[in-house]
């Protein structure tokens, strides 16, 4: 289901709450790491952190973290050793992660003295909304409502970390084709816009599933059907009711299929997604 590249890995997902919005100059006010080890073992960490500055107020009615809140609360320095454990060599997850909330993150470090935690690789979920085409906006609560995600308590962080889990899951499960590859070329792929097209670097390629209609139009992978011609070559089938609705009456048609068997199976498929 698209996730083979992420075995026996440790995948965190991440997420600040901050001064402000300036990676070079902000602090964080709050830290979370949440989802589960190269063991499988669940991973929770979320603390408050004293910035030792004022929380400028435009910021804690974003996140709800005010002065009070982190008076009295251990700065970086005390917490430092515990990140850098967490998230040195993980698989970390989050969105916008790579160009805010990492670089921020760094900063901190360097601030203390300490070389930045390296992680293994970076799934960002802008970064996959945005190669695979998902329709704006891209923020995080709409691509949640979208995708049938709840996010209660946006804006903390534990709630945005977990609620970008969630989302890079469905989004690994219904875009499968593009990450069966390895950890390292998909994030080149997320960066670059690179990824090799030969089917058997990728894995099974769309040539090799199986046919639900007589001319293989639509694909069968592992109980999802892939449209495998036209201009939705290689997306899924719920995917494309979302992005195109008109495209899908279309090809429940027999101008697009021409199997009645097979326009039937995709109805019923359509309407238990739907229902």
């Amino acid at each position: 289901m698209g996730h083979e590249f992420l075995t026996g890995e440790s995948v965190l997902a991440f997420d600040l709450e901050t001064t402000g919005i300036s990676t070079n100059n902000d602090r964080i006010v709050q830290i979370a790491l949440v989802g589960s080890n190269s063991a499988g073992e669940q991973v929770h960490y979320e603390t408050i952190i004293n910035p030792r500055r004022p929380i400028p107020a435009g910021a804690s009615e974003v996140h709800g973290i005010y002065d009070s809140d982190v008076k009295g609360q251990q700065d970086f320095t005390h917490f430092a050793d515990e990140i850098h454990q967490l998230i040195e060599n993980s698989v970390i997850v989050g969105h916008n992660v790579r160009r805010f909330d990492m670089p921020l993150l760094d900063n901190e470090f360097r601030r203390v003295g300490r070389l930045p935690p390296k992680p293994k690789a970076i799934m960002d979920t802008l970064e996959i909304v945005r190669r695979v085409k998902v329709s704006r906006p891209h923020n995080l609560g709409s691509l949640c409502h979208r995708h049938g995600i709840s996010l209660d308590n946006a804006h903390t962080a534990a709630a945005d970390a977990a609620a970008s889990l969630l989302l890079f899951w469905r989004l690994t499960i219904d875009h499968a084709l593009m990450f069966r590859n390895t950890l390292a070329e998909i994030e080149r792929w997320l960066i670059h816009g690179k990824i090799t097209a030969d089917d058997s670097k990728l894995g099974r390629g769309l040539n090799d599933l199986e046919m639900l209609d007589s001319l293989g139009k639509i694909r069968i992978d592992d109980g999802h059907y892939v449209v495998a011609f036209g201009r939705h070559r290689g997306r899924h089938l719920t995917e494309v009711a979302e992005l195109d609705p008109s495209y899908i009456n279309w090809l429940l048609s027999p101008s697009g299929i021409e199997d009645e068997d097979a326009r039937r199976k995709l109805r019923e498929f359509l309407s238990s997604f739907t229902s």
